[in-house]
């Protein structure tokens, strides 16, 4: 399921319809299989799927379905959140240690983070403008350079794990970063991927132009190439 989903994103994001439409009844296929799976273990069917995603969408949405007047798009998310934590409580048989708790603890880590350092700045736990994070995030860089990682660590020490601590502390600020300037840090971090692949795809390029690989080029010679790529990746922007 999760393997399909990326493959949906993937054609989403490389605007290819009949790709699309195709990973999409890819898609489709692992939601009926789910469904057939609860039907023959007697536990649900689609119908009941279908009627559940109804009754959601009409509970979520009283703006559209009821007489609840919701006037601005800020309205309808902050009332899309309340309604959601009350479902998440009703469905649970012991109440929740943390308003965090809402969050799924088996999301990706980015997206994980994303959504706690959401739901904190919805209790006021956030910083009041951009480059306060900015500020924040100086300091993350310089928590990591006192413990010196040029130095490679040992496997399983003190050390490693301090320098997993800090670089994790750092990534958690960039992603709140991301969200202060209103830009997805999941997209933002494929799209640096993409670019990447595009740069190095030139490279391998470039040396093979010259009867090389990259493996046997010299750092010089390799930082030659990269800029090269880099200066024909912003030509076409």
């Amino acid at each position: 399921m999760v393997e399909e989903a990326y493959e949906v994103v993937e054609a989403i994001e490389g605007g290819r319809p009949d790709e699309l439409a195709e990973e999409l009844g890819d898609l489709l296929l692992q939601v009926i299989f789910h469904a057939q799976i609860g039907a023959e273990q007697g536990t649900f069917d689609i119908r009941d799927v279908l009627a559940r995603l109804q009754e959601k969408l009409v509970r979520r949405h009283p703006h559209v379905f009821g007489s609840h007047r919701l006037r601005t798009p800020a309205e309808v998310i902050e009332n899309w959140e309340t309604l959601k934590d009350q479902e998440a409580g009703a469905g649970k048989s012991r109440p929740a240690r943390s308003f965090l708790d809402a969050v799924p603890r088996r999301l990706p880590a980015l997206l994980e983070a994303l959504r706690l350092s959401r739901r904190a700045a919805r209790v006021g736990l956030d910083w009041d403008r951009p480059q306060a994070v900015v500020d924040k995030l100086a300091e993350e860089i310089t928590e990591l350079q006192r413990l010196k990682p040029s130095r490679p660590a040992r496997p399983g020490s003190r050390r490693q794990r301090q320098l997993e601590e800090e670089v994790g502390d750092l990534l958690f600020t960039i992603v709140s970063l991301a969200r202060h300037l209103d830009v997805h840090p999941e997209l933002a971090l494929k799209r640096a991927n993409a670019k990447f692949r595009d740069r190095v795809a030139a490279m391998e390029k470039q040396a093979a132009a010259r009867g090389r690989k990259l493996e046997t080029l010299p750092t010089e010679e390799l930082e030659q190439l990269w800029q090269q790529a880099k200066s024909a990746t912003r030509r076409r922007r």
